[in-house]
């Protein structure tokens, strides 16, 4: 399943609608480099995956969907790169917002894409609609998926609060900090092909826990120049990281596990097999990318 030129198409489309004359330059600037160059995309993919299981009936409505996800993706990068968090010098391979354009500009810039996001999803969502592939009520689902995926309780924004907190509960933490925006990138692939969304949830938030698995194992033995971002960040600033809670033996094993749940939790529809195939090749990614030595595991007591 090759997405990118679609995915790529509808985000240059959104950041091109901010261009105006009355829009500040260096902000509508900030925006652009908050997106492109893409990282993997793998939110919208899978939005768009989960269409494409039932024959993507109304294609713009999954663009919108898909462009939504990874907008709010990467106003929470923007946000997450940050002083105030974790302080980012590069991000994508390229200098983070705030490092480009100034902290106030990167505020803003995150505030903006979020506002995008809910812009293209209301697209997104009319489409659905005329279409005929949704009715109202549905509509109204694109919003309150979104939104449950973003906000409290247990949104980015929430997993992104308990690095604030004295405990974390590592479950609770990767579920919210990752899994819920992938969790919502699937259902709103099935909305956008007029099915029931709630049935893809296990899917989005299996990857997603095993995407953030994955992210916590490279942030101590991954390379910034491989990753397009700082490495050894969580262990420098006290951060929930699975890697260093479980040990390489017991990480590689809950990410294996994650990896079958989520390809074994694809519901029944007309191409079921193209979603499973397309989910065990993205978990073989996170696992080649993630085996490395014993020795190379840095211990808690040496962070």
């Amino acid at each position: 399943m090759d997405f990118d030129r679609r995915i790529e198409r509808v985000l240059r489309v959104a950041i091109e609608s901010l261009s105006s004359p009355a829009s500040p330059p260096a902000l509508l600037a900030a925006t652009h480099h908050a997106v492109f160059p893409g990282g993997a995309r793998v939110r919208p993919r899978l939005c768009l995956a989960v269409a494409s299981a039932y024959g993507d009936p109304a294609p713009e409505a999954a663009d919108a969907a898909a462009a939504a996800v990874e907008l709010i993706h990467c106003a929470s990068l923007v946000h997450d790169d940050l002083p105030c968090f974790d302080d980012a010098p590069i991000r994508r391979g390229q200098p983070s917002v705030h490092r480009a354009f100034g902290e106030p500009i990167a505020v803003l810039a995150g505030d903006q894409l979020i506002v995008l996001a809910f812009e293209a999803l209301a697209r997104g969502a009319f489409h659905a609609v005329a279409s005929g592939v949704s009715d109202a009520r549905r509509g109204v689902r694109f919003f309150e998926v979104l939104a449950g995926g973003v906000g409290m309780p247990q949104g980015i924004i929430a997993g992104q609060a308990w690095e604030s907190e004295a405990k974390v509960p590592l479950s609770a933490y990767r579920r919210a900090k990752t899994g819920a925006l992938f969790e919502a990138a699937a259902a709103l692939g099935a909305l956008s092909a007029g099915q029931d969304g709630a049935a893809w949830g296990d899917l989005g938030q299996r990857i997603g826990e095993a995407y953030q698995v994955a992210d916590d194992v490279l942030d101590l033995i991954g390379q910034p120049e491989d990753m397009g971002k700082p490495a050894g960040r969580d262990g420098a600033l006290g951060r929930p990281n699975t890697a260093l809670e479980l040990g390489l033996s017991g990480t590689t094993r809950l990410l294996q596990r994650l990896i079958q749940d989520a390809v074994a939790s694809v519901p029944q529809c007309p191409r079921a097999d193209a979603v499973r195939s397309w989910a065990a090749e993205l978990g073989d990614r996170l696992l080649r990318a993630c085996t490395i030595r014993d020795a190379a595991l840095p211990s808690v007591s040496s962070m």
